[in-house]
């Protein structure tokens, strides 16, 4: 279990999560339910078992949503709202790509992978903007940025590309939004989710990864939640417009490993 010490209480704020059902997304789900939040999640497909807090005595309730529907998110929002008659965080995790060589990627796989990443952000932020206005306590919207928006992203142009205008919309919904509605990313680098250890194969071959993170190791989903968390605390009362990397370092230059090092003579 990972250990969560944020003195945060959350107790009848609800909080709505985007591809919640697994990886980072039931982690977020799984830290908000510790701090006692009521959680949804949304995604395409219920899942055979939802997000639990980490005792195992509360759950989040699911939303079938496909984000990169307008209608659909709009509609889901307007379910939540008139059933807990409100909406207090809105995380934005759903996303993704597969990878595509950009020479002979498809239009139809193009425009797929933006409306996920980047629309789909938007159409949210768009529907949880009135019903966070009108509340006393505002609102909080984190969208979950990766860094393959802020450096190159080869075999996945499209996804960096949506990911580095998610970086574009945080910090203008924020400007606009102020001093309601506060928006703000946390960028992951690195995730040892299970579809990352399938992704980079045997376990020599995750070692060698791990070690190209400056930190030593790739992160935790908890840890990209614990971020999440941290942003909807007291303690980040005056941040918004914000980009949190949770990236263990970055990577190191390249140049590093090529490069010869000077002997000083």
């Amino acid at each position: 279990m990972h250990p969560r010490s944020v003195p945060l209480d959350l107790t009848g704020r609800v909080v709505l999560v985007t591809g919640g059902t697994r990886g980072i997304g039931a982690a977020i789900a799984t830290a908000f339910l510790d701090v006692g939040a009521e959680v949804v999640v949304s995604g395409r497909n219920e899942p055979d078992e939802l997000p639990k807090a980490s005792d195992g005595t509360r759950a989040a309730t699911f939303a079938a949503c496909d984000v990169r529907d307008p209608d659909a998110v709009s509609t889901m929002v307007a379910d939540i709202v008139e059933r807990t008659d409100r909406i207090d965080v809105a995380v934005n995790n759903a996303g993704g790509s597969p990878p595509a060589e950009t020479a002979t990627a498809s239009p139809r796989f193009a425009r797929a992978i933006v409306e996920l990443n980047l629309l789909g952000p938007l159409y949210l932020a768009q529907a949880v903007h009135h019903p966070m206005m009108i509340q006393a306590e505002g609102g909080h919207i984190i969208n979950i940025g990766s860094v393959s928006g802020r450096r190159p992203s080869p075999g996945t142009a499209a996804y960096g590309a949506a990911k580095a205008g998610l970086a574009n919309l945080t910090a203008t919904l924020a400007v606009e939004w102020a001093p309601v509605v506060r928006v703000n990313q946390v960028t992951a680098g690195l995730v040892e989710t299970a579809d990352a250890r399938h992704h980079y194969g045997d376990e020599s071959t995750l070692a060698a990864v791990h070690a190209t993170v400056p930190m030593g190791r790739m992160a935790l989903p908890a840890e990209v939640a614990d971020a999440c968390l941290l942003l909807c605390s007291p303690l980040a009362s005056h941040v918004t417009g914000a980009e949190l990397l949770v990236h263990g370092g970055g990577e190191r230059p390249a140049f590093l490993a090529a490069a010869q090092p000077s002997t000083g003579r």
